[in-house]
């Protein structure tokens, strides 16, 4: 089992900053999984593009994110922990790789409407997690060619090559 107590080293009580977990969920439909999400977590997105929300929870410390996605709505896109810098990826990443974890690194790249850095492993039942910092917002992802999306069902796991998520 991943043991995630190396991510979380950044909390102070005094100023409650603390490391999120992301939860990254495909749903059927992104309008009424905003209103049912927005309620339930007694706040709004923020920041929602065409088939993309993402809210930034205080308590319980949560990113979730919401991916329009029909074919396997209901199921985990992906599963992770926001950092606060490119250090602590690094840091994750050699401990990951210490671990005797396969890592996959990458570094700005364009994903989920933000420019990242971040680090991939592979749980035991193929479930993806990453570890990632957010180094700016990216308003334009028509960057991304031809058939590369986002955390698309084709980039659920490290053994292709994932163009993002």
């Amino acid at each position: 089992m991943l043991r995630l107590f190396f991510l979380l080293t950044n909390v102070n009580v005094k100023e409650t900053e603390v490391s999120r977990f992301q939860l990254a969920l495909n749903v059927s439909n992104l309008e009424e999984s905003i209103e049912f999400y927005s309620k339930f977590f007694k706040t709004k997105p923020v920041k929602i593009r065409p088939g993309y929300a993402n809210f930034a929870i205080a308590e319980p410390p949560l990113k979730l994110v919401l991916f329009e996605n029909h074919e396997v709505a209901g199921t985990i896109n992906h599963l992770g922990v926001e950092v606060f810098s490119t250090d602590e990826v690094v840091q994750a990443t050699h401990y990951l790789s210490n671990q005797g974890f396969k890592t996959d690194v990458e570094e700005q790249t364009t994903c989920c409407h933000a420019v990242q850095d971040k680090v991939w492993v592979d749980g035991p039942d193929g479930s993806r997690w990453e570890v990632y910092t957010v180094l700016a917002d990216a308003e334009d992802t028509s960057s991304l060619a031809g058939e590369e999306t986002c955390c698309s069902t084709e980039s659920l796991t490290t053994s292709g090559a994932a163009p993002c998520c």
